[in-house]
């Protein structure tokens, strides 16, 4: 089985070269894994004290970072090597204060992960969530290091379940111990006789839950909401923008505030252009301008959704009304706030745990998401007891930081 999953590796590291001519993303991805060894060579030295945290891509790096951030607290000499698969993750966090170098994790070759390792040299290994690379993984097991997977999420349809899938599944014991996110993943680890793990739950709660510590006051949206009802569209697609556009444009008492999952120029100018009411992009602010006067402001920049859900009467999570994937519930559930999502979140058990609750609703369509707007806005009761929900949600969750220092420190 090693040898087929590393033919498959370099099978798909060639294919991937070719398709980086066409893709810009991909492209991104090839030249970044080029410099990492390089990088590694020039920032972190033998006598080096290291972690390394390991992550697909940007959810996965919001996930574990509230404990990186308690580790590095804890040990504030060690060197943090941060690594990436995703360009999505590293180009967003390439220049985290967090870590004192971050890479593109090498192709998960065994040359690879022996020069690696022998560049890192890590004093403790954290993975997070699904990363599972088992030449990385054989590699770390046979110079008995540390390491530990955290939020981990299985499901019994994976290849560690299988018939198939022994070396995938002799992967999963390099890590001394393994952090799942549920019941159901720790009993799925069990039956393949994996028994080093413990139920700490999901580290987002943790990181959202750390919202409410800030400041999260935004001028130009304080003076834009200008004390009237707010509605924010998180993270939106051009299949959410659909459900949402005619409400917007028939409503004249709520104030709404757009934060697209793609902030290119065209695509901001096209959703712009479908909007009959006053609306004013963050990219055109100026000194002067009377922001009590727009009804509709549209964030094409990033770091400012998290605040921005503070000011949320209701809450529209994108990426559920197409396929591109629900995005991030959690962040204005923090607040305590009705959240309205599209139709597709079988695959997100949150969402499915917040409809059952009753403070998430899930729409099909745009008379749908007029319906149901329409009586939240109206009904202050209502808007209080779901959002009610959703904040006994978030804190009914939190602690898992707290588990996994434990047994760290221990």
């Amino acid at each position: 089985m090693k040898g087929l999953y590393s033919i498959g590796i370099y099978l798909a590291s060639f294919v991937v070269k070719i398709a980086a001519l066409f893709n810009s993303k991909l492209k991104q991805g090839v030249i970044g894994r080029k410099n990492t060894f390089s990088k590694l060579q020039y920032i972190i030295k033998s006598k080096d004290k290291t972690f390394w945290f390991h992550c697909a891509s940007l959810g996965e790096y919001e996930q574990g970072l509230p404990v990186f951030e308690a580790l590095k607290a804890k040990h504030p000499n060690y060197k943090v090597v941060l690594s990436f698969f995703s360009p999505s993750g590293y180009e967003v966090r390439k220049n985290t204060k967090i870590a004192d170098v971050v890479v593109y994790l090498p192709l998960d070759t065994t040359a690879n992960a022996k020069r690696f390792l022998d560049l890192v040299n890590p004093d403790y290994i954290l993975f997070v969530k699904y990363e599972i690379w088992p030449n990385f993984l054989h590699e770390i097991k046979k110079r008995d290091l540390k390491a530990i997977l955290i939020s981990a999420a299985f499901r019994k349809d994976q290849a560690f379940f299988k018939w198939y899938g022994s070396y995938a599944k002799s992967a999963l014991f390099a890590f001394n111990h393994i952090f799942t996110q549920n019941e159901n993943s720790k009993t799925l680890l069990n039956s393949i006789n994996y028994n080093a793990v413990s139920v700490s739950g999901d580290t987002r709660f943790d990181r959202v839950s750390n919202q409410l510590k800030v400041d999260n006051t935004v001028s130009f949206i304080d003076e834009f909401k200008d004390d009237k009802l707010c509605m924010v569209f998180g993270s939106s697609w051009p299949d959410d923008d659909k459900l949402y556009m005619d409400f917007i444009n028939s409503n004249s008492e709520v104030k709404f505030v757009i934060a697209p999952h793609n902030i290119k120029p065209s695509y901001v100018a096209s959703l712009k252009s479908q909007l009959n009411v006053k609306t004013i992009c963050y990219s055109e602010l100026t000194k002067n301008q009377n922001l009590v006067d727009y009804k509709v402001f549209i964030l094409d920049t990033i770091g400012y959704l998290s605040k921005a859900y503070s000011y949320a009467d209701i809450a529209y999570v994108g990426g559920g009304a197409g396929t591109t994937g629900l995005h991030n519930i959690l962040e204005p559930a923090v607040f305590g706030i009705p959240i309205l999502i599209g139709k597709n979140y079988e695959k997100f058990p949150e969402a499915k745990t917040l409809i059952d609750l009753g403070g998430v609703t899930s729409l099909a369509s745009s008379s749908a998401f007029n319906a149901t707007l329409n009586v939240l806005l109206t009904d202050d009761v209502l808007r209080k007891r779901q959002g009610d929900i959703t904040k006994s949600y978030i804190e009914s969750n939190i602690g898992a930081v707290v588990k996994i220092m434990d047994y760290l420190e221990s």
